[in-house]
């Protein structure tokens, strides 16, 4: 099964940058990024004062050294934004002379990707120094202050996480005319499944339980590497059903669970892969229907397998 999984995250690769399925995500995200950006004005005061209420708890060193490794990571996603502004500032005309318009979208998707694989890449050999002067600048701040800031950051943790949860609600609206265009053009077959399973049901249980485990582990969200971890599996937890029962529903006619367990270390590496993408703003919107991709190439394999 592990060379059918490596194909389904190929597929998905591939067609991620097709026109066709990155304007489900493109509309998705707008519509995503337009709600929250008015509810995160409306209750930014709010979210700040829950955020500083929370980190209040933390002892005032895990505050500083971890607080340090945020503004350090949060320094490299402006870095990133920032180089890709400038290239199409002073590039914009000559790529677009270059580019076709089909293939434009494409494009700057594999540049994002490119200019952040460089600057993780800078970030992660120069990680222990930048941490250091940004942990001794915290140090001579007044704790008020460390604490405000610390809130500002994480009070934009939420609403990140408020992103990622509601592009999965999306994916569940699009995921039918997506699956249905994929399944004419790479297996001649426009007639889908009807569906078994109440996906939504599942989504919105998992983000019940995503935001309670979140709130019992909140400590560990602070301390280096554990946090990361973390944050995975908690993505990954989030986003398995919503992937797994969205395909499965319209490739076979009746699933029962036990395909799910058979199949259930296939479906979290699929689930692995698929969050990583939240770790970079922009490109999460484009995570869920990477997912669904890759699921349902998958299940469309075990499907002629039989």
């Amino acid at each position: 099964m592990i060379k059918v999984t490596i194909e389904s995250i190929m597929f998905g690769f591939r067609e991620i940058l097709t026109w066709h399925t990155m304007k489900y995500a493109l509309l998705s995200g707008l519509i995503v990024m337009i709600i929250w950006t008015g509810i995160g004005l409306a209750l930014w005061p709010n979210l700040v004062t829950i955020s500083e209420w929370l980190i209040g708890f933390l002892p005032l060193n895990m505050m500083i050294s971890d607080g340090a490794w945020m503004m350090s990571t949060f320094i490299c996603l402006l870095v990133i934004f920032l180089t890709f502004a400038l290239i199409y500032i002073f590039l914009g005309n000559f790529i677009l002379s270059k580019i076709s318009k089909e293939k434009y979208a494409s494009f700057s998707l594999i540049l994002m990707a490119s200019l952040t694989l460089f600057w993780i890449v800078i970030w992660f050999i120069n990680g222990d120094f930048i941490h250091i002067k940004i942990e001794n600048f915290l140090k001579t701040l007044p704790y008020t202050t460390v604490e405000h800031g610390l809130a500002y950051l994480f009070a934009g943790y939420i609403l990140y996480n408020a992103v990622v949860i509601s592009m999965l609600f999306m994916v569940n609206l699009f995921n039918r005319p997506l699956i249905k265009h994929l399944s004419s053009k790479h297996y001649d077959e426009d007639v889908l499944q009807h569906h078994t399973f109440k996906s939504f049901y599942y989504t919105l249980k998992d983000t019940f339980l995503f935001i309670g485990v979140s709130l019992l582990a909140f400590p560990l969200l602070f301390i280096p590497v554990i946090n990361f971890l973390l944050q995975i599996a908690l993505w990954m937890w989030l986003t398995k059903d919503t992937l797994q029962y969205n395909t499965a529903s319209l490739v076979f006619n009746n699933i029962k669970e036990e395909k799910f367990k058979e199949h259930h270390k296939e479906i979290w590496f699929i689930s692995f892969v698929t969050v990583l993408f939240n770790f970079v703003p922009i490109f999460n919107i484009f995570a869920p229907f990477f997912g669904e991709i890759s699921m349902f190439y998958y299940w469309k394999q075990i499907q002629k397998q039989g």
